[in-house]
């Protein structure tokens, strides 16, 4: 495959790209426009190679369906390394390993590792191109699935080349599935190396990525949680912003204020489902302008602006309907990957959880499936890759290169017990508590998470790219920049149970009942009842209007548990132990004043 791409003058890149070419051995080298006809030739290519699935034209046009390996199905938090001169650097909440010792280990399997393949150049930039917010990225890869999810998930290609010039800096991912091919070998449809040989490496001090051996995801999609969390927030750091786990959406009120809301939750809990909320109560309307990722950085006029840095969501199936999402389903209905889905008989996809059932069809490690087989049809990791610009919600302000400014922030998790549904914090120095001590069960988003209960902290715990100690330290002196200008904090739990174990809230359309009353508070125009964890409704304050919910559920999803939550403080304790002198002198503080609330 040829391309006559103008390319680049930038002789940092061009030099990388020479030392790459020359220890990784492809076959063939080949730049990345992120033209339609490029995309096109590469399904073609994984068409014809058994790799990919064309799905039926009327039903779901232009969209296709994937299989990975059974061994290459989430991020592999357990092979994700954090990589600086000096262990504590990294912390106790990320893997680490010596710079030099991890470079020699990759290097000698990167050698000649793509033989028999074609290495693409794919030039990224996370964020609307040339925004004062965006990053340029450059990876390489010998995997064309990555390529076609690239061109979905961030813009590409030339016009990236332009804004980069010819001394432009840009982050620096390599990456390669791990499976050189010999003269003549049949290539699998699912190419990667064994769970032993999979490393996830980022090393911060020089801004550059290495992944290899997986060809899933955020393992392989370099531009997702390797750049846009794990280097970002290391970068942001140093440079005075934020780069965030967390969703953006706009909800405007029926006299037509708007309101711009950054929240954050564990993958898998439901971030994509509020960032396309559409309201239950009337006259509220919502837009989403990220479901994922947020940078955001300190205005002009002193508030805080945020862009999605991505262009597309890269979402999870299973549980996703019309009933949970019907915006995401509306955006999936063409130009749409799809990743680890159920084959129907008529050639379209379906996971659990979907609106109607399936009759059966091939399951997602390509084998005949009914629901009577006792096993899922998708993997609960799922995923679809789909471009942003088609979700029915989008705001028309999500590629303003100057991002929109924040109001609330709002931390949650996934918690069947002790949480209640909605508190605000007291004070920034609260909030960034209530973040650090966010916690949630466990989900299918990581494949090697084996406690029930984790804390995840600020939903980072994955994708914080330097000790997590410095990187409270830094949300601290952030709002102190931000003075009365910083964002309200507020906390959620949409998963409540009850003792029958059903859930007690409604959830999705309905939570933006709860956003109502944020709004209303930071306008002061809602009451508030002061609890041990932080103002919350009373009943009243609610908007329950033409919704069947009982006032004892209401009363128990807002009552405060005092015992329970005496309970949590040693667990808190013990999380914040592992930090030992680089836990911030204002985050003791604040578990001693929870403490004492709690009496």
């Amino acid at each position: 495959m040829q391309n006559t791409l103008e390319k680049t003058e930038n002789k940092k890149l061009l030099a990388w790209v020479s030392e790459i070419e020359t220890m990784c051995k492809p076959n063939a080298v080949y730049w990345c426009d992120g033209s339609k006809e490029e995309y096109d030739r590469l399904m073609k290519q994984m068409l014809d190679s058994g790799m990919a699935t064309k799905l039926d034209s009327q039903k779901r046009p232009n969209s296709y369906l994937f299989r990975s390996h059974p061994s290459d199905v989430a991020r592999v938090e357990d092979r994700t390394y954090i990589s600086t001169k000096n262990k504590e650097d990294a912390g106790p909440t990320n893997n680490w390993k010596d710079p030099q010792e991890l470079k020699e280990t990759m290097k000698g399997l990167y050698n000649g590792c793509m033989k028999g393949r074609t290495m693409y150049i794919i030039p990224f930039s996370m964020g609307p191109i040339g925004s004062p917010i965006a990053k340029i990225g450059v990876e390489i890869t010998d995997s064309p699935y990555v390529v076609v999810n690239m061109h979905i998930m961030a813009r590409v290609g030339q016009k990236v080349l332009n804004v980069l010039g010819k001394d432009g800096d840009f982050i620096p991912c390599l990456h390669s599935v791990g499976a050189p091919l010999k003269e003549g070998q049949q290539d699998s449809n699912w190419p990667c190396a064994p769970i032993e040989q999979k490393y996830i490496s980022h090393f911060p001090e020089e801004k550059t990525i290495w992944s290899y051996g997986s060809g899933y995801g955020g393992n392989a999609l370099l531009g997702k949680k390797c750049l846009a969390l794990r280097i970002a927030s290391s970068i942001a750091k140093e440079e005075g912003w934020m780069a965030e786990h967390m969703l953006i959406l706009r909800l405007t009120n029926p006299q037509g204020k708007k309101y711009h809301i950054a929240a954050a939750f564990p993958s898998a809990c439901g971030k994509t489902n509020l960032a396309m909320l559409q309201p239950t109560i009337e006259g509220w309307k919502c837009e989403c302008i990220g479901d994922d990722i947020s940078w955001m950085k300190i205005g002009q006029d002193g508030r805080l602006y945020a862009i999605n840095p991505e262009a597309g969501f890269f979402g999870v199936a299973p549980g996703t309907s019309y009933k949970s999402n019907p915006m995401a389903m509306d955006t999936i209905r063409e130009n749409t990957i799809f990743t680890n889905c159920v084959l129907t008989k008529d050639n379209d996809i379906w996971w659990e959880g979907m609106d109607n059932p399936c009759e059966g069809g091939i399951d997602w490690k390509g084998n005949p499936w009914t629901p009577e087989s006792g096993t899922d049809g998708a993997h609960a990791n799922a995923r679809f890759t789909t471009p942003a610009k088609q979700c029915p919600t989008i705001c028309s302000d999500w590629e303003n290169p100057n991002g929109v400014p924040i109001d609330i922030f709002i931390f949650g998790g996934r918690r069947s017990s002790v949480v209640p549904l909605v508190s605000q914090a007291y004070s920034w120095d609260h909030g960034v508590f209530l973040g650090a001590t966010s916690a949630s069960e466990a989900t299918a988003a990581a494949l090697d998470v084996k406690s029930k209960l984790r804390r995840d902290p600020f939903a980072m715990l994955p994708f914080c790219g330097y000790n997590m100690a410095d990187y409270w330290q830094h949300w601290f002196e952030m709002g102190d920049k931000l003075g009365d200008k910083a964002p309200k904090v507020f906390y959620v739990n949409w998963f409540r149970k009850s003792s029958e174990g059903k859930f007690m809230w409604p959830g999705f359309g309905d939570n933006s009942r709860v956003l109502k009353w944020m709004c209303e508070r930071i306008e002061n125009k809602a009451s508030s009842n002061e609890t041990p964890l932080g103002y919350m409704p009373l009943v009243k304050d609610l908007d329950l209007s033409n919704l069947d919910i009982s006032e004892s559920t209401i009363n128990e999803l807002l009552k405060v548990d005092k015992e329970a939550w005496k309970n949590e403080l040693p667990d808190i304790e013990e999380y914040f132990a592992k930090f030992g002198d680089k836990l911030p002198a204002r985050m003791k503080a604040q578990l001693k004043e929870l403490r004492n609330r709690l009496g």
